[in-house]
């Protein structure tokens, strides 16, 4: 088969030109992956950042929790000294006022 300069001329320009298109291709293709990787490593850096300042701001509320806590312990242990106080007091009304009149006195 015979083919003219020509029509070889045209394969290899069309081969070329597909192979500098595929080339483009994969550079665009790899230049946009390596600016995505670029931007997502800036946005981690900016979530650690922001994550070691609220890991700060939890660890101030939780001791303020801790605080109010121990202020509620100490209410709770004064509202039993009270109520056992309380108990005391009433049992020694309870002594000074004598035993209850019965509603039938026995004869």
């Amino acid at each position: 088969m015979y083919m003219s300069v020509e029509v070889v001329s045209m394969i290899i320009t069309a081969a070329s030109l597909l192979i500098t298109l595929g080339g483009m291709f994969f550079a665009g293709f790899a230049w946009m992956i390596r600016r995505m990787d670029e931007k997502f490593a800036k946005v981690d850096e900016q979530f650690a950042q922001a994550e070691v300042s609220i890991n700060a701001r939890f660890e101030k509320v939780d001791e303020r929790f801790d605080r109010v806590d121990q202020k509620f312990d100490r209410i709770d242990e004064r509202i039993n000294g009270v109520q056992t106080e309380l108990t005391e007091v009433k049992v020694a009304v309870a002594r000074l006022e004598g035993p209850r009149p019965r509603l039938i006195i026995p004869h």
